[in-house]
């Protein structure tokens, strides 16, 4: 069943890949290499590695390799996705939502690093959020919610008044555990439980409150929970 949802929030925080930018075609293309480079299943290894910093993913697809040798690879993977951008494009959507949300508060969430946001935004055609948090900003990959609750702490916002906009199920699992509400992205967010979840963001119009307030009119929202 579909219904029109209006979600009201201090701040939205944006992940990227596959909520933004539709880089799948690039990740799977390295992800599958590694894969075949550790005599892994590549189906198996793309259905992990959405969402987490590449390290993360190894320590599940690896568990008995030191974590030292999984942030040496995870370095090299970094360098790899940054130069090949082939095929990244926006999600349908992207850059007028981006661009309605200039003077409100809003950040990047991105397990991407410094480099690779860049690349794939700039790939896009997608201007980067002025707050930004980045792979080189927390300790913890997703489903950790840290970078969620940090990124609500730059813009002096409570996380209970934060709409996450996210696409995989580590993403939505850590704006969850940050106590915020989540907008799932695309056909993989609808398998992980957000609030709502649309087909792209087209289907999302941003609305300015007089007090201050983000109004979040979604269309044709498919209500999970």
């Amino acid at each position: 069943m579909t219904a029109t949802a209006v979600l009201t929030a201090r701040a939205l925080l944006l992940d990227m890949d596959g909520t933004l930018v539709n880089s799948d075609a690039s990740v799977e293309r390295v992800w599958r290499r590694w894969a075949e480079r550790h005599g892994l299943d590549g189906d198996e290894v793309v259905k992990v590695v959405h969402g987490r910093q590449g390290y993360a993913s190894m320590a599940l697809l690896l568990p008995d390799r030191p974590m030292e040798q999984n942030h040496a690879d995870n370095a090299r993977m970094l360098a790899e996705e940054t130069s090949d951008t082939e095929g990244v494009v926006e999600i349908p959507g992207a850059r007028a939502f981006l661009a309605s949300l200039h003077g409100l508060p809003h950040a990047l969430v991105t397990s991407a690093d410094v480099a690779l946001s860049a690349a794939r935004m700039a790939a896009a055609g997608l201007e980067r959020p002025e707050v930004r948090v980045t792979a080189e900003s927390v300790g913890a990959s997703k489903p950790d919610p840290e970078g969620f609750l940090k990124g609500a702490a730059e813009l002096g916002v409570a996380p209970a008044d934060c709409v996450v906009f996210e696409d995989s199920g580590a993403g939505i699992a850590a704006g969850r555990a940050a106590g915020m509400r989540v907008v799932g992205i695309g056909p993989r967010a609808g398998f992980h439980d957000p609030d709502v979840v649309v087909r792209d963001l087209t289907q999302v119009r941003v609305e300015r409150g007089e007090d201050g307030t983000i109004l979040l009119h979604i269309t044709d929202a498919g209500h999970t929970g």
